[in-house]
C-alpha cells in the first residue's frame, strides 16, 4: 500500500506560529464539540428526568402511608361525644389519623409504568450518546470542508504568484521589445483572474470555519486553527460484507437502538391503555383517634392520655373498582395508543432500512474515493509536466497566454480534485468504522 501523506502545504509551518497558537485536530475539535453542547446537555438533563420517573415507578408498588392532625374550636350548638346530645356550649376537639393504601391489583399498570421507566431511562443513555455522535459527524463533516478550502487556498495563492511572475517577466520583456502590449494586457488579465479565484476561497473558507465554529459553539471571536498537516492516509480497501457491519450496527448504532426503544416504549403504553379496561383492587388500612373538651364544664375533662387510648379505632378495607362506561375515552385511548405502536414499528422498519443504505453508501464511497485518488495522483504528476512544459514553450514564444492559462487552470483542479478526494475517503472511512462500531472520538 502506497502511503499518503495528504498536502503538508496546507498547515503553515508550525515553526512560524505563535506559541500561543494552537492547533486543532479533528479529534480536538469533535471532542470539543461534544462538552460544550447544548443539545448534548439537553439530553443529559432528559436522562436525568427519566432517573426521577424511574424511582417514581419503583414507588407506586410501595404502600402509600398518611398521617394527619386536625385541631377545632367550636361555638354554640355541637355534639357532646360523652352524652351523644346536642349542646348550647364551646368545645374542643383534636382528631388524629394514620392510613395506608396498597394496590393490589391495576391490570397491569403499575408493572408495564415500571417497565417503560426502565426502557426511558435506557433510551435516555442511549439518546446522550446519539447527540454525542450526531454531533461528532457534522464536525467531522465541517473540519474536512474547512481543510478542504484551506488547500485550495494555498493552491490559489500559489498560481496568482506564479502569474505575478509572469507578468513581471512578461512587462520586462516588454521594454526590452520582445512582448507586445497585447501579451501583457493577456497577462494583466490572468493576474486579475487569479486574484478573484483567491478571493473566492478565502470567503468559501470563511463560510466553511463559521459553519465549524457553529457545531463546536466556538466563539466566533477567537481564531481556530486546524492541524491539517495530521491527515494522514494509505487508502486500505478491506474486503467487508456490508450485511455483517449492518448486522451489527443495528443493534448498537444510537439511531438504530433509539428506534428500538422507542416501539418498545409505544408497546408498553398500550399495554397500560388496556389495563384501564380491567377491574382494580385497593388494600386500605387506618388508626384513628380524638380528644374532647367541653370549655364551659363545671368538671375536669377526662385526661388527654385516656382519652386517647380510649377513642382510638381501627379500619381496614378492600375496594374493587370495576370501569363501566366512561364515554368510550379508556378505548379511545386505547386505540390511539395501538396506532402509535404500528407507527413506531413502521418508523423503526424505516430507520433500519435508512442504516444499511448509509453502511452501504459508506462503504462504497470510501473503496471509490480510494481508487479516484490514486487516479488523481497520476494525473496530477502528467499536468504538473504539461504545465512545466506550456510555461517553457509560452517563455519562449511558441504558446500563447491563454494555453498557458487553460494549463494552469487543469493543474489547479487537479490539486484541488485530488485534495478533495482524499478528504473525502478519511470522512467516508472514519463512517464505516462507526458504523462497524469504532468511537468517533478517540
Amino acid at each position: 500500500m502506497k502511503r499518503i501523506v495528504l498536502y503538508s502545504i496546507l498547515a503553515f509551518c508550525p515553526s512560524i506560529l505563535p506559541a500561543q497558537e494552537r492547533l486543532w485536530s479533528l479529534n480536538d475539535c469533535m471532542k470539543y464539540a461534544v462538552e460544550n453542547s447544548p443539545a448534548v446537555k439537553r439530553a443529559a438533563y432528559t436522562y436525568d428526568i427519566y432517573k426521577a420517573e424511574q424511582l417514581a415507578a419503583v414507588g407506586s408498588f410501595l404502600p402509600s402511608v398518611t398521617v394527619g392532625s386536625s385541631l377545632q374550636y367550636n361555638f354554640g350548638r355541637a355534639v357532646d361525644p360523652e352524652t351523644n346530645t346536642y349542646v348550647n356550649t364551646t368545645t374542643l376537639n383534636n382528631y388524629y389519623e394514620g392510613g395506608s393504601s396498597l394496590p393490589l391489583f391495576r391490570g397491569g399498570q403499575l408493572v408495564n409504568q415500571w417497565r417503560l421507566a426502565k426502557a426511558n431511562r435506557q433510551m435516555g443513555q442511549n439518546d446522550i450518546q446519539k447527540a454525542k455522535d450526531d454531533l461528532a459527524l457534522n464536525t467531522m463533516e465541517a473540519y474536512v470542508n474547512v481543510a478542504y478550502y484551506k488547500g485550495t487556498i494555498k493552491f490559489a495563492a500559489e498560481k496568482l504568484a506564479e502569474s505575478n511572475r509572469n507578468l513581471t517577466k512578461v512587462q520586462r520583456e516588454e521594454e526590452l521589445g520582445l512582448k507586445g502590449k497585447a501579451d501583457v494586457a493577456q497577462i494583466e488579465a490572468l493576474v486579475a483572474g487569479d486574484d478573484y479565484m483567491l478571493t473566492r476561497q478565502q470567503n468559501l473558507y470563511t463560510t466553511a470555519m463559521l459553519q465549524l465554529k457553529d457545531y463546536m459553539n466556538y466563539p466566533y471571536d477567537e481564531e481556530l486553527m486546524i492541524d491539517t498537516a495530521a491527515l494522514v492516509s494509505d487508502y486500505p480497501t478491506p474486503s467487508e460484507s456490508v450485511d455483517e457491519i449492518f448486522g451489527y450496527a443495528m443493534n448498537v448504532n444510537p439511531g438504530a437502538v433509539q428506534a428500538d426503544f422507542l416501539s418498545k416504549a409505544t408497546r408498553l403504553k398500550y399495554l397500560m391503555q388496556k389495563g384501564r379496561l380491567l377491574p382494580s383492587l385497593n388494600l386500605s388500612a387506618g388508626i384513628y383517634t380524638s380528644y374532647f373538651e367541653n370549655l364551659k364544664a363545671e368538671t375536669m375533662p377526662t385526661p388527654f392520655r385516656r382519652q386517647f387510648g380510649n377513642n382510638r379505632g381501627e379500619y381496614i378495607s378492600v375496594s374493587l373498582r370495576i370501569p363501566i362506561l366512561d364515554g368510550f375515552a379508556a378505548l379511545t385511548d386505547v386505540r390511539r395508543a395501538r396506532n402509535n405502536m404500528k407507527i413506531a414499528n413502521e418508523q423503526r422498519s424505516e430507520t433500519l432500512r435508512k442504516l444499511q443504505t448509509a453502511i452501504e453508501q459508506s462503504v462504497a464511497d470510501r473503496d471509490g474515493f480510494a481508487k479516484e485518488s490514486v487516479q488523481m495522483e497520476k494525473k496530477l504528476k502528467a499536468d504538473e509536466i504539461a504545465y512545466r512544459l506550456t510555461l517553457r514553450k509560452f517563455e519562449e514564444g511558441l504558446m500563447s497566454s491563454i494555453e498557458l492559462q487553460t494549463s494552469a487552470n487543469t493543474l489547479l483542479e487537479s490539486k484541488a480534485n485530488l485534495l478533495q478526494r482524499q478528504l473525502m475517503f478519511l470522512l467516508k472511512s472514519r463512517q464505516v468504522e462507526y458504523y462497524k462500531g469504532r468511537p468517533l472520538i478517540d
